[in-house]
């Protein structure tokens, strides 16, 4: 399988039980020599990966826009960069810095942090901007991972690459089951299991996007023929076999908690019945990110036409992307009842969205998923085409915040719809504090939020913002930019807020990217200018996306100025 040829959207064959057997049998025999290997020698393999995955990376996105019925000239073939081969170069550059100043130290370097802590003593990194050109490409941007109550300043580097502090570390097998809508998912996953937990991987891909699997062998074509790597193509079936394979000794799963919880517990009244007596039927590690019903804040404030249109722009961008299938699309905006300008934000949103076009309802369900929360009725406003391949953007506007089992707060709609509810509040300090809560105790998941604030209204209530901030139960914070940022950034951390068990999983459990490999993260936070020029890439608004993914990506593969430039070029014409 090491020696495939990437080919246009045509998926591989499905596998049978002897060729499964087959691979993870190759993989047990490996693993140890896997944990085992010189720091040196898998540092020159992840930068041959890095090396491998730019050279498919134009390739893979023209077949994923194929997939997706993107045509190949439109600024909407950005969002396959940027969801793709950027993010997982980026990851993999960053990454191996760090794997560099544990072989040139022997524990990684945190000469370039900004630590503090909290009034309760909570340690927090600064990790972004880390270098000059964090500065130039994201200009007001910053980034904190915030730690577990045991991670303190003096003791940060002895919870920092723990699988490499261990001297004679084991091996194991880690079957990782891909996600079905972003690039990069798989990819990073197995990065991740690699090179931060030290296991070997077999990759199943989902099938809703299992035309990247010829990519993916092709840029770790290495590691699949040291049987480091293999890779499994199928359906529920093929899942169902490695899962409860003897020979698979983790499980890492990005998609839904009801997958996660056949995986642990079953199907029908018998899982049912066993998630109720929480006896599982694994004592498999399983690790997971399992999305979320994405909450925005709207702090109210004095906001120019201006400020308004470049957020309903914002808004629109987080649940457009990707058709809407995200596990971070924007779900729910929380406004003030009171704020004067409410009204006027959401008709900004309102034609943003009648602009936006449609796009090709491209994952299961979609469809059955629309249906179940526009049948809530005269609440649901939608925009643009509804046919057979298409559905419109749709918001379920002024939805009670005392309904509490509102679908819209309980449910990932995992398409493109979003909901706005107004919760009363005496001023904006209470707003703060009831935001706060209200995401906390009644919308599902924890995966990610976002807070847009102006700059004025942050200065004037900066103690309030920063409680909110810290009060937030979620693994990634973006203050007025989507999520989507901490996702990308490779230097943050990616997954739920701690604390979840297996009977109660919403986000999941565990984290991947976190590049600087932080043993103990809370959380995320990464804060951004309110208002940003060039207009950001991931606005779907923005008419040179394609163009600017693809420079973007070939700088994230080696920095230089001339790149730089580059990206400036196309970021301008946006």
């Amino acid at each position: 399988m090491a020696q495939a040829t990437p080919e246009e959207t045509v998926p591989p064959e499905l596998d049978n039980e002897k060729a499964l057997d087959q691979r993870l049998q190759t993989l047990q025999d490996n693993k140890q020599s896997w944990a085992a290997l010189p720091l040196a020698e898998k540092i020159a393999m992840a930068k041959r990966l890095l090396e491998n995955s730019a050279k498919v990376a134009r390739r893979q996105v023209m077949s994923a826009a194929r997939a997706k019925s993107i045509p190949l000239d439109s600024p909407l073939v950005g969002e396959e960069w940027l969801g793709g081969p950027t993010i997982v170069i980026r990851n993999l550059r960053l990454l191996i810095e760090t794997l560099e100043e544990l072989e040139s130290s022997g524990a990684p370097s945190t000469d370039d942090f900004t630590i503090k802590t909290t009034p309760e003593g909570q340690t927090i990194v600064k990790v972004f901007p880390a270098s000059h050109w964090d500065k130039l490409l994201f200009t007001g941007f910053t980034a904190e991972v915030w730690m577990e109550d045991e991670v303190r300043p003096d003791n940060l580097t002895e919870n920092m690459a723990g699988f490499y502090r261990d001297p004679d570390p084991v091996g194991k097998v880690a079957l990782v089951l891909g996600a079905g809508n972003v690039a990069s998912i798989g990819t990073l996953d197995v990065v991740y299991k690699l090179f931060a937990e030290g296991q070997v991987c077999i990759l199943k891909m989902n099938p809703v996007n299992d035309y990247l699997g010829p990519f993916i062998e092709a840029a770790f074509a290495e590691f699949i023929d040291r049987g480091f790597v293999q890779m499994a193509y199928g359906g529920v079936d093929v899942g169902a076999y490695l899962c409860s394979h003897d020979l698979v000794e983790e499980i890492h799963i990005t998609g839904s908690d009801r997958t996660h919880d056949a995986i642990v517990y079953g199907v029908g009244e018998e899982g049912q019945a066993r998630k109720e007596r929480d006896e599982p039927r694994t004592n498999k590690r399983i690790t997971s990110e399992l999305g979320n019903v994405s909450p925005v804040i709207i702090v109210p404030g004095k906001w120019s036409d201006s400020d308004l249109r470049f957020h309903a722009e914002n808004l629109a961008s987080q649940i457009a992307n990707n058709g809407g299938f995200n596990c971070n699309a924007a779900r729910v905006i929380i406004t003030h009842e009171g704020w004067d300008q409410r009204q006027d934000f959401l008709g900004h949103l309102r034609s943003v969205l009648a602009e936006i076009a449609p796009r090709d309802a491209y994952y299961p369900g979609a469809s059955e998923r629309f249906e179940k929360f526009v049948q809530y009725g005269d609440k649901a406003e939608s925009f643009g085409l509804h046919d057979e391949d298409h559905l419109p953007w749709t918001v379920l506007f002024d939805i009670d915040p005392e309904d509490t089992s509102h679908i819209c707060f309980t449910t990932e709609a995992f398409c493109g719809v979003k909901c706005e509810t107004a919760l009363p509040a005496s001023d904006t300090a209470e707003f703060l504090r009831r935001a706060a809560e209200f995401c906390n105790e009644n919308i599902w998941g924890t995966l990610s939020a976002s807070i847009i604030v102006a700059p004025k209204t942050a200065s004037t209530f900066s103690e309030e913002v920063e409680e909110a901030i810290a009060t937030l139960r979620y693994g990634s914070i973006v203050i007025n930019h989507w999520p989507a940022l901490s996702y990308g950034l490779g230097v943050t951390t990616w997954g739920a807020f701690p604390g979840h068990t297996y009977q109660d999983i919403q986000s999941g459990i565990g984290v991947v990217h976190n590049t600087h490999l932080f043993d103990s993260p809370q959380k995320s936070v990464v804060r951004g200018p309110f208002r940003v020029f060039p207009k950001p890439a991931w606005f779907v608004t923005n008419k040179n996306t394609h163009r600017i993914g693809e420079q973007l990506t070939r700088f994230e593969e080696n920095p230089s100025f001339l790149r730089f430039v580059r990206v400036v070029k196309e970021a301008v014409k946006g």
